[in-house]
């Protein structure tokens, strides 16, 4: 910014401020005052002062006005050159005069070229104030400014003429020869009358754009024209000097042109970029100065007319002319101002009718609250929305229709939006309870905004909204069937439990609960019963559990409970305590159910875990799910505390089961067989297949410790189909190096009813290895009760027809028994190691072994007993009329090699046969050729 600009500007480089730049303004001009009213000291200093220190000033107000215009863009730029070129010619007409005066000592010849300057002063300032008036935007604005522009500058010619002019004009008239002198002598008048016509014009038309700007501008140009009516004054202007006190007008109009600009400036700066508020009077004020301009015009051209009357000169011509046309001016400024306002009060009506329209129709009640929060307004919505009339609401104080519970927060809310800016918050939402005319609460969301000093409430029932929202919140948390709380919710309440003051609290507990036998409802009379059995368990479960406590559904048949603790820091008293809750629900929940015709009973688990210092919800209720799941491995129907070695044996769990994963990746399974022994013969029959898998330290767990730690389904199964696939190819090798004896492979019945496998794997498996038929046994366990039997039945018929015979494994243990032997295509029976462990020993397993292989013999079935360990057992079971036997009293499981040595032997001893028979092993595998009941099968 160059000096000027430091000069003018709100803060120069030392800090100054805009009001030290405005005191140092009045004192330059002061100073310059006095200095001209006690004439400069010497009358050479009071004419260089009087021209060329006016100059300087005028080139001041140039130079500044030309930097503010190249600094600032937009519409305004060329006001401000256009005053910098009025300046600029002003300081010219003051230097060619002081050329005269003070460089060449002569007085100043009329007409010079400092009145060219001079003329030329007005009109670019005069272009400058349109530019910065704030334009029409109608034709009929544009006639309006025009007409109040001549009604102005008619009446300012009136009085002039009236007062100076005509005598001026009459001189020149008489003079010929000073034509030029008397023309410039109107000239300067004329100019001065043409410019205060549109300082005048315009002052109450400036546009908002740099408005301290423009007001600084407009108030330089009037203390110039001013300064240049008192200088045209026939009294003064014959006695008129430089340096006199009439050269202090001009000086200061120079220097406030020149702040002007920076002023705006300064206002720009200001703290939040904002022009500080105005006074709410004065816009009303500044409409009724300009409402009342063409009247004021008006009058003064009247009193011009009475001047001259009274004076009892004769009127001029041009006052008449000039007089006509001030008065045609304002009568046609007032039709138009009057067209203007009809079309406006219509347009006011019609908007009017409008919005009356919109508040009447409108679906939202519509209120205003006085500032003492009296209703002053309520629409006629009231009506339908609150079921009270208008009418009887207006005049009723706000706070009688809130809810008294909500009327705290209302209060707190509106004085706190009152308080904020309102270019900050122009609105607020508030809901409340509004009393309705049937005395009922209605739930209001109201919009409020500011209304003279009051409040005006835009409000519409929502009641309907907030049920539904209650509703939806209710179905997030709670079981749609029990109508309990789900899990969210549950754990919510957990999380509560455990914070605040009953953190430290080592009473509570959680419960976790699972009904036993559940699936076997929904298998047998159906899932709408196992609903309602459901609904009548959540039922019994919360009305068994105290007030403060909360019992929960957590998804299919698995219940909680959350027991408070009640501050006793007696630890064993309260776990007895809750034990005995937790077995009074188990009581509970096993008590037989009625479900329509059928009185249904399921036993429950029980799971409990006691809060510990800073445990989580989630390790809490992971803790009691540890022990319900403790509580059903253990014989279910039974309530089972937690203990920290749950959560070991699950991380044991977890980690075998990853590396039984990587296992059956890599490769580290191994297959043995265990032969099976003709009981008559002690000759090799056929195989069992076996998985056994070899851990890093080289021992062998066996498929019952593994698969029973892991708990992976996927893993058994990926184990079962790897187990086939190698039994099927072990023997095909075997059959192709003289040793085709028939090998067994246990498979779970739901194995064999999946989709993808097993019917289509073991048909290619028996395609591929060329196995032969007969050679391949299928052990299918009874003990399975979601199994299909028709399903099953049409799997093992279909898989016989291949080739493959089937043995009912663990025959004796199950519950569907004699229903699968009935049912299902059985070629032998292979009884369960519990019954063979205690034939010897106990004469009840005695008989019903016995009855068993009875019933085998009646079939016409092979019958294979598993688990023979000692003599005594053989000698027992082949009594009884058992066909094999597999267990330790023949041989353990053996890899490839040991069996083939066994196999090429052919025979293991027997106790009870007096010596052994060479026997080829596998050579008495007969096939089939009939009906399961009637071929013999070899056993396995």
């Amino acid at each position: 910014m160059s000096a000027l600009g430091a000069l003018f500007s709100p803060r120069s480089a030392a800090g100054s401020t805009g009001t030290r730049s405005r005191i140092l303004l009045g004192l330059v001009c002061a100073g310059y005052s006095v200095g001209a009213a006690v004439g400069w000291g010497s009358p050479r200093v009071a004419v260089f002062m009087g021209d060329f220190g006016l100059a300087a000033a005028a080139l001041i107000a140039a130079v500044s006005c030309l930097l503010y215009a190249r600094a600032v863009g937009g519409r305004l730029r060329p006001a401000w050159l256009l005053f910098s070129l009025s300046s600029l010619m002003a300081a010219c007409g003051n230097a060619v005069w002081g050329w005269y005066e003070v460089v060449l000592g002569v007085p100043v010849p009329a007409p010079s070229l400092a009145d060219v300057f001079f003329l030329c002063f007005a009109p670019p300032a005069i272009v400058g104030l349109l530019v910065l008036a704030k334009r029409p935007v109608t034709r009929a604005g544009w006639i309006c400014l025009g007409l109040d522009a001549w009604l102005i500058g008619g009446s300012l010619l009136t009085l002039a003429w009236s007062l100076a002019l005509a005598h001026t004009a009459h001189l020149a008239g008489a003079e010929e020869a000073n034509v030029a002198p008397a023309a410039l002598s109107l000239a300067y008048p004329l100019l001065d009358i043409v410019l205060v016509s549109m300082v005048l014009a315009l002052h109450f038309r400036r546009s908002g754009v740099n408005r301290s700007a423009v007001n600084t501008a407009i108030a330089a140009l009037a203390l110039t024209v001013l300064s240049d009516a008192v200088f045209t004054s026939p009294l003064l202007r014959s006695t008129y000097h430089s340096g006199q006190l009439l050269d202090a007008g001009w000086f200061a109009g120079s220097l406030l042109l020149a702040y002007a600009p920076w002023a705006a400036r300064r206002a720009a700066r200001a703290p939040g970029g904002a022009s500080p508020p105005r006074a709410a009077g004065s816009r009303p004020i500044a409409g009724s100065l300009a409402a009342l301009t063409p009247y004021l015009a008006a009058a003064v051209c009247t009193l011009g007319i009475l001047y001259n009357v009274v004076d009892g000169r004769r009127v001029d011509r041009v006052v008449i002319f000039t007089g006509c046309t001030v008065v045609l001016a304002l009568v046609v400024r007032q039709g138009i101002m009057l067209l203007d306002n009809i079309s406006l009060t219509q347009e006011l009506a019609q908007k009017e009718n409008h919005f009356r329209s919109l508040v009447q129709g409108s679906s939202d009640v519509i209120m205003i609250a006085a500032p003492d929060g009296t209703l002053r307004y309520v629409s006629p919505a009231a009506a339908g929305v609150y079921g009270r009339d208008a009418e009887d609401l207006v005049g009723a104080e706000l706070s009688s229709i809130i809810h008294p519970d909500d009327l705290g927060r209302f209060v707190h809310e509106v004085r706190r939006f009152l308080a904020a800016p309102p270019h900050e918050e122009p609105t607020t939402r508030i809901e409340c309870r509004f009393r309705s005319g049937a005395g009922d609460w209605l739930n209001v969301e109201s919009t409020v905004n500011r209304h003279q000093g009051g409040l005006l409430l835009n409000s519409r029932d929502v009641t309907e909204r907030v049920r539904l929202q209650a509703q939806l919140q209710h179905n997030a948390e709670h079981d749609p069937l029990t109508d309990l709380p789900n899990r969210a919710l549950f754990t919510a309440r957990v999380r509560q439990a455990l914070g605040g003051r009953r953190a430290s609290d080592p009473g509570t507990a959680v419960l976790f609960i699972d009904l036993d036998g559940f699936k076997q409802v929904n298998d047998t009379i159906g899932h709408q019963a196992g609903d309602e059995l459901l609904i009548q368990a959540g039922r019994r479960l919360q009305d068994s559990v105290r007030a403060g406590d909360t019992a929960a559904r957590l998804g299919g048949d698995e219940f909680a409970a959350l027991i408070v603790g009640d501050g006793t820091r007696d630890q064993g008293g309260r776990e007895y305590q809750v034990h005995e809750i937790a077995e009074r629900l188990r009581l509970t929940l096993s008590q037989p159910y009625r479900i329509g015709p059928n009185e249904v009973r399921v036993a429950a688990s029980i799971g409990v875990a006691f809060a510990e210092p800073a445990i989580s919800p989630t390790d809490l209720m992971r803790n009691a799910d540890l022990a319900m799941y403790r509580a059903k491995a253990g014989g279910k129907d039974r309530v089972e505390l937690y203990a920290p070695q749950m959560q070991a044996d699950v991380v044991r769990r977890s980690e075998l089961a990853a590396r039984l994963r990587s296992a059956l990746r890599d490769g580290e399974f191994a297959l043995l067989h265990q032969p099976v022994v003709h009981l008559a013969s002690g000759s090799v029959a056929a195989v069992a297949a076996q998985a056994r898998w070899r851990s890093a330290q080289g021992i062998l767990f066996t498929p019952a410790e593994f698969l029973r730690v892991s708990g992976d389904d996927d893993r058994t199964a990926e184990l079962g189909r790897w187990l086939l696939e190698e039994a099927v190819a072990q023997a095909a090798d075997r059959a192709r190096a003289g040793h085709p004896v028939a090998v067994s492979v246990r498979l779970p019945a739901a194995r064999l009813l999946e989709t993808g496998p097993p019917l289509g794997s073991i048909e290619a498996l028996l395609t591929r290895h060329g196995l032969p038929s007969g050679a391949l046994m299928i052990e299918v366990a009874d003990s399975d009760p979601r199994v299909s039997f028709d399903a099953l039945e049409q799997r093992l018929v279909a898989l016989r027809r291949l080739g493959v015979r089937i043995a009912l494994d663990g025959f004796g243990s199950g519950f569907a028994a004699i229903n699968a032997l009935r049912r299902l295509p059985i070629d032998v029976l292979k009884l369960d190691r519990t019954l063979v462990e205690g034939v010897v020993e106990s004469a009840r397993l005695h008989k019903i072994t016995s009855g068993l292989l009875r019933i085998a013999g009646d079939l016409g079935l092979q019958s294979v007993a598993d688990g023979v360990d000692v003599p005594e057992q053989v000698l027992a079971l082949r009594a009884m009329g058992c066909t094999h036997g597999q267990g330790m009293a023949f041989s353990g499981p053996l890899d490839e090699y040991r069996l083939r040595r066994a196999l090429v032997r052919g025979e293991f001893p027997v106790a009870g046969v007096p010596g052994p028979r060479p026997v080829m092993a596998g050579g008495s595998i007969p096939l089939l050729t009939g009906s399961h009941a009637e071929t013999p099968v070899p056993p396995t």
